[in-house]
This record gives structure tokens, sequence and C-alpha cells, in this order.
């Protein structure tokens, strides 16, 4: 039988090959140091648990919900823009509030793309970037992800020369996966380049809230004029640790925030009213535990960089994000990233994600998420290096690594 229409443009999840061999390992009894999907380990604030709690006794909440967002929550993630970007948002027409920013970017996807339509994405990045717009009939561009000159060569590149025009750019900074920063500087040429190709700007700031060098990460709708052709996604799943509760929200301009509005209003019926409610105390509520949970994913960088560097596997430092975009030590890098992080499941009990995962040009790379504590990290550095020492005889049988030497 054939494999349905959607489903062909869908390559095999590489994600997928390395929980197999997770599975597998931890049947076997090995107790596996999981850094590879990017799922907050520390625990939702108390005041947002309290508000659900309380949230969920009230009658009427279990009826269905608003697929927009309730009127509250949509004016408590404006408010927030205004406090953290000095951006002022109309709650009414350009904030919609979605099931997790993943869901927001599919279904804006769905919302804007016809057959054949080409979107310009970075190449690696986070999946759904790429293939909801493959999932919706579109067809993808590539082009470097790292913001600077070459970035805007290629993004000219890729508008001249293809057919038909992009109607959209895809940026996402601070970036999942590469841990790259973006400042102001680059969305104002974003948004000039854009009005001047009359091309949408698709940016995701999931990771708004989780930098290290005291600068905090822009908001591409701080640059004048970016409400004519920006969209903007963030999430409470890192900011809050709140990854299951699925909240968050798309803000900027009219007519697209319009379109996937009307999608979602014939594909879902909002998040749980309680969810909701206790989303709006999330944003309205105190930003201390922002801070405490920021200065724990610090901490947790620094144990790690420390500690597999001295284990003989250099990790660059990121600025932001909770993850780490890290080089394959050169020996592995004929093996490619997948067959390297099973690998190291295999040998050293330690799980990272693929960089293949992300796009071809992120083959050399493993994404190593920080959702261990800093015990968990050094004790996964310490299991590398002794995989990393002992790989030339374990692993003589691997004719790439005999090649590398």
């Amino acid at each position: 039988m054939t494999e349905f229409h959607s489903v062909r443009r869908l390559p095999p999840y590489v994600f997928e090959q390395v929980n197999r061999v997770k599975a597998a390992a931890r049947k076997n009894g090995a107790d596996i140091i999981d850094l590879g999907m990017g799922n907050p380990d520390l625990p939702t604030p108390d005041h947002i648990n309290a508000k659900l709690i309380e949230a969920v006794t009230k009658p009427r909440t279990n009826r269905y919900s608003t697929s927009k967002g309730i009127p509250g929550l949509r004016r408590a993630q404006a408010a927030y823009y205004g406090r953290r970007f000095g951006v002022k948002l109309d709650p009414e027409t350009q904030v919609v509030a979605t099931l997790g920013s993943k869901e927001g970017f599919a279904n804006m996807a769905q919302a804007i793309t016809a057959p054949g339509d080409v979107v310009i994405v970075p190449n690696p990045s986070y999946p759904i970037h790429a293939f909801g717009f493959l999932m919706a009939g579109g067809v993808v561009r590539s082009v470097p992800g790292t913001p600077n000159e070459g970035f805007f060569r290629s993004l000219e590149k890729a508008v001249t020369h293809s057919i038909p025009k992009p109607i959209a750019v895809v940026v996402c900074y601070p970036s999942n996966p590469t841990a790259e920063v973006a400042d102001l500087e680059f969305y104002k040429d974003v948004v000039r380049f854009a009005k001047q190709h009359d091309i949408f700007v698709l940016s995701d700031l999931a990771y708004s809230e989780i930098y290290f060098d005291g600068v905090p990460p822009p908001s591409i709708l701080q640059v004048p004029g970016a409400f004519d052709v920006a969209v903007e996604f963030t999430s409470l799943s890192k900011t809050f640790s709140m990854p299951g509760w699925r909240m968050g929200f798309a803000v900027g301009n009219e007519r697209l925030l319009a379109a996937l509005a009307r999608v979602k209003s014939y594909l879902d019926y909002g998040a749980y009213t309680p969810i909701q409610v206790a989303a709006s105390a999330a944003l309205n509520g105190p930003e201390d535990c922002i801070v405490e949970m920021r200065e724990i994913y610090k901490k947790r960088r620094d144990a790690m960089v420390d500690s597999f560097g001295r284990a003989g596997f250099p990790v660059p430092s990121p600025r932001a994000s909770m993850f780490a975009w890290a080089p394959i030590p050169e020996k592995f890098r004929p093996l490619g990233s997948l067959e390297f992080s099973k690998l190291l499941v295999e040998k050293a009990s330690v799980a990272v994600a693929p960089g293949i995962g992300f796009g071809e040009h992120g083959d050399e790379y493993v994404r190593i998420a920080l959702v261990e504590n800093e015990h968990r990290i050094r004790q996964a550095a310490r299991s590398i290096r002794r995989f990393l020492e002992t790989a030339d005889e374990t692993l003589h049988n691997v004719v790439p690594l005999a090649a590398a030497r």
C-alpha cells in the first residue's frame, strides 16, 4: 500500500530512532541521563498551580472555551509585551492564544500556504518551522541560521531565484537548536527586507526569558513598522516551566492573526479554561520565579561547559536558550549525528538530540538540553569521558573511526 500524500512528505522522525535506543537501554537496566528533549524538569511555580486548582473548582469552567483565548488571557499577554518589550498590542486583534507555539506555527502555515508556495526557513531549525509548511503543501528554501551578513546574502538569493516568490521567512532567536541570538539591528534589517520584497516574517521567540549575558533578547515587534509584516510566537513552556500545559501565543500583524484565528475556529475550542486562567496568573504574577529559573539554567550551562570540556567533548557556551549546540568530536564526525547519538546512549548512557533532526546542515552537531541538575550533568560528562578514552579499543570494528584517526 502506498503512503498517504501528506505522510510521504515527512521523513522518518529522527528523534524516534534515538528514543528506541533509549528504551532498549532502560529495559536492560541502564540509568540514562537524558539531555535530548527540551522538556523542562523544573516545577511549575506554586502560584500558577494554585490558580489552576482554584479555577477547576468553579462552575462552568469545564465547558468549551474559545479558540483564540479568553479575553483575560489575551489582555495578560498584551500587558506582558508592554512591560517586557515596550510593545503595545490590541488584545482583541493582535493576540491569539495557541496550544503551545508549535501548534500556532503549524496552524499559521495551514492558514497562509497555498500548494507550491515557497517559505524561507533557516537550516538547521526547529522541525515545525519547515514541516509545518511542507504538510500544508508548501515548498521550503533553506538559508543559514546565523544572524549576520551571510544570512541576508542567502535571503536575497532565495527571493531572487524562487518561483513563485516566497511568501514568508522564518526567524528564531534565541535559536532552537543552535542557541544563536539576534539583536534589534538584525530585526530592523529583516523588517526592511520583508517590506522591500513584500513577504511576511514569522518569528519564534519561545526562549525570550532564558538568557545568560544580562542582555534580554528583543522582539521583532520592537522595530517600527514590524506590525505590517510580522507575527511572533511565544510560549509559557520554558518561561514558567509549563511544557505539558500547552499554552502559547501568536501576536502581531492583524491580517495574519485573523487568518490563524479563523483556521483555529474550525479545529479546536482552545485550551481548557482553567489552564487559560492559570496562564493569565502566570503572566500577571511575580517574576521572581523567572529570575530563579534563569539562574538555575545558567548554573547548569556553566557545569556542562566545564565538565564536558574537561571530558574531551568541548561545548560552546550558549548565551541564551536551554540548549547547547555542540560539534561532534572530530573522530566521530564521519558517523554522522544520528549514529553518534546512538553510541552515546549505548556506551555512555547519555542521550542527546542528533543535529540531523534539525536539518542536513546540522549533521556535524548534537543538541544538548539543560534538563538535568548539575550533579547529573557532571555524571554525564564522566560517562562520556570514559567512552571517549576507550573508544579506539571498544569501537575498533567501526570503520569510519579508523579512517578518521
